[in-house]
């Protein structure tokens, strides 16, 4: 047999039974699913050094286990001495075994070395079941050597999931393992 990550086996053991029962879904095929992580750092001082950009590329590709690919610009802005097509930022997009991986580092490893960290926030939904979540600094990822850091700067990561609503993404997010504050009514 071919190697599982431990959150997808635990997702078809254990998540899909448990969501079934909170939601009576009929068929297994309702019960919402992770699709894809889509991992966003946008880079507001490329424009002035170019060695931030090779920096953040090479810094995201350890986290990830993916290649990076870099974003650019779509507009011109003098303001921001901002040209058309001048990369200001990288991204990847993780799915399959690499996605289940990279959450389950994210989950047991990187939050909890936030400092002061007492869970996620579960306001970050966008109504069509999708969370999103802001990391201020990359050094909370171990593959990160210290030493080797040029500059601190932080990350966006969005879970698409096939939920139908927020609540259905919440509770399946939380079923996966996701550390949400405990809110008091």
């Amino acid at each position: 047999m071919s190697y599982q990550p431990r959150l997808k086996t635990k997702y078809k053991e254990e998540v899909v039974s448990k969501l079934t029962e909170q939601f009576s879904y009929t068929t297994i095929m309702q019960v919402p699913k992770l699709l894809k992580i889509a991992v966003n750092q946008g880079l507001g001082g490329a424009t002035a050094d170019k060695k931030i950009v090779d920096n953040a590329l090479k810094e995201m590709t350890m986290i990830t286990g993916q290649k990076a690919v870099p974003t650019a610009a779509k507009k011109s802005v003098s303001n921001f001495k901002l040209r058309e097509g001048m990369t200001i930022g990288a991204r990847v997009t993780l799915r399959h075994d690499q996605m289940y991986e990279f959450l389950d580092r994210l989950i047991s490893v990187a939050l909890p070395r936030v400092r002061d960290f007492r869970g996620i926030n579960d306001k970050s939904f966008d109504g069509n079941g999708n969370y999103s979540l802001g990391i201020k600094e990359q050094i909370i990822f171990p593959e990160i050597d210290l030493d080797q850091i040029s500059k601190i700067s932080g990350m966006d990561i969005t879970f698409v999931t096939s939920a139908k609503t927020d609540a259905e993404a919440l509770a399946l997010l939380k079923e996966l393992g996701m550390p949400f504050k405990n809110q008091r009514n």
